[in-house]
């Protein structure tokens, strides 16, 4: 399905934890955006209207699903609370977009199985930024095979997971392309007499402020210094980067997608 235009029908989009930060940013750039509707909010606490939206309990989520039909559900909330989502999806057969990080391997595997019913669309960070920064990384990494490697990542004091999902994905990037690195290597912070040691990749996570998100990568070796650095100004770069998402994944058949298919689709 492409966007809606002024003689189509909008692409009707739910949005799950309407409360948070993110959940409010995606539905106030929705309600902005030709060819959009906010079909369906939902929040875990009780919440005001967020941009004229109302907001339903969460646990109202899987019986309102069926009986609102959105085109697209949207997800920025925690990971007990997106498994159930995906689950209620799946049963319903709406496709879903997901930047919800901080899984474990099982809930990782709730969410595959998901995509094995609907379209799943999972991202750490829906920043093009972001995106043009991990194929940027993964070239670095490979030209320079001998070189250290030492990711930072730095958001605002609330956030909860960390290191953050962007830097996990920024640390399977490089392993991926680097043999001598594995997660087995990853050092977080150093402390006392911890020199680096072979097969290491310094991690190191800051939280601070109101810091929306910034990314570094660090290479270094061969009396040369290599940093590869992002940073989000606003989150409505996210918001927006989920909607272009949530639009391209309306009319995909069941699968495992992330944002990098939207990007190479553009």
């Amino acid at each position: 399905m492409t966007e809606g235009t002024a003689n189509d029908a909008p692409l009707r989009v739910a949005v799950t934890g309407a409360g948070g930060r993110m959940g409010r940013e995606v539905i106030e750039a929705a309600v902005d955006r030709e060819g959009l509707a906010v079909a369906l909010a939902v929040n875990r606490t009780e919440t005001e209207p967020v941009a004229g939206v109302a907001v339903d309990p969460a646990d109202e989520f899987a019986d309102r699903l069926p009986a609102v039909e959105p085109d697209v559900v949207v997800d920025f909330t925690g990971p007990d609370s997106a498994v159930a989502y995906a689950e209620a999806c799946a049963a319903a057969g709406v496709p879903l977009v997901t930047g919800t990080t901080g899984f474990d391997d099982a809930q990782l595997g709730t969410l595959r199985d998901a995509a094995d019913a609907i379209p799943v669309l999972k991202a750490a960070n829906f920043s093009r930024g972001i995106a043009a920064l991990r194929r940027a990384v993964r070239e670095a990494a490979a030209a320079l095979p001998a070189a250290d490697v030492e990711v930072t990542e730095t958001h605002h004091n609330g956030k909860r997971d960390a290191p953050s999902g962007t830097a996990n994905t920024l640390l399977e990037d490089v392993e991926d392309v680097r043999a001598d690195l594995s997660p087995d290597g990853r050092v977080h912070g150093r402390e006392g007499d911890a020199p680096r040691q072979p097969g290491e990749i310094g991690v190191h996570a800051r939280r601070a402020g109101d810091v929306t998100g910034e990314h570094e990568v660090l290479l270094a070796g061969n009396h040369e210094v290599l940093e590869l650095t992002h940073r989000a100004g606003d989150r409505g770069v996210f918001a927006a980067g989920a909607l272009d998402a949530a639009v391209w994944l309306a009319d995909r058949p069941a699968g495992w997608y992330d944002f990098g298919d939207v990007i190479d689709d553009a």
